[in-house]
C-alpha cells in the first residue's frame, strides 16, 4: 500500500481502526464482485478500497453500515433442554424412588435399567426383584 494512499484516507476517515475496517470491507466486497470506482492499475483489492475511501467515490456511511451487518451475530434463543439426572433418577413411573443413601422408598421397586444406570445390581427370585447382598467391606474399599 502506498504511503500517500494511507495519508489521504485519514483526513476522510480520521480513526485509524476505522479506516483499516471500512478498507477491508471495501475489500472484500470487491473481492466478492462489486464494480470499481477507480481504474485497476494492476493494485490489488485492499489498495483499491483504500484509493476509493481517498477520492470519495464510494459511500462511507454505507460501508460502515455493511461492516456492522457482516459482524453481527445471530443470536439463539435458548431451548429448554432434557435435563438427563432426570432421565436417569427416574421421571417415569417406572422406576423407583431412591434417596441420598441409596435406599428405596417404601413399597417403591427399582427396574433393572434404573438400577444398572445407578451401578447397583439386581437378583431375581420368586418373581420379585431384590437387591444383591454385597459385603460391607466391599463398599468401604469402593468410597
Amino acid at each position: 500500500m502506498a504511503r500517500v494512499t494511507v495519508e489521504d484516507c485519514i483526513v476522510k476517515i480520521p480513526n485509524r481502526f476505522d479506516l483499516v475496517m471500512a478498507a477491508a470491507q471495501r475489500s472484500r466486497d470487491v473481492s466478492a464482485g462489486s464494480a470499481i470506482t477507480v481504474e485497476r492499475d494492476n493494485d490489488k483489492n485492499p489498495v483499491i478500497a483504500l484509493r476509493e475511501i481517498a477520492d470519495e467515490t464510494v459511500d462511507i456511511a454505507a460501508l460502515n453500515e455493511a461492516l456492522i451487518k457482516g459482524l453481527q451475530k445471530h443470536v439463539e434463543v435458548d431451548e429448554p433442554e432434557d435435563d438427563d439426572m432426570e432421565r436417569l433418577i427416574g421421571s417415569d413411573a417406572g422406576s423407583g424412588n431412591v434417596g441420598l443413601d441409596g435406599r428405596l422408598a417404601e413399597g417403591e421397586t427399582l427396574d433393572e435399567d434404573a438400577a444398572a444406570g445407578l451401578g447397583m445390581g439386581i437378583e431375581q427370585s420368586d418373581g420379585g426383584q431384590q437387591f444383591e447382598d454385597v459385603d460391607d467391606s466391599e463398599l468401604d474399599r469402593e468410597g
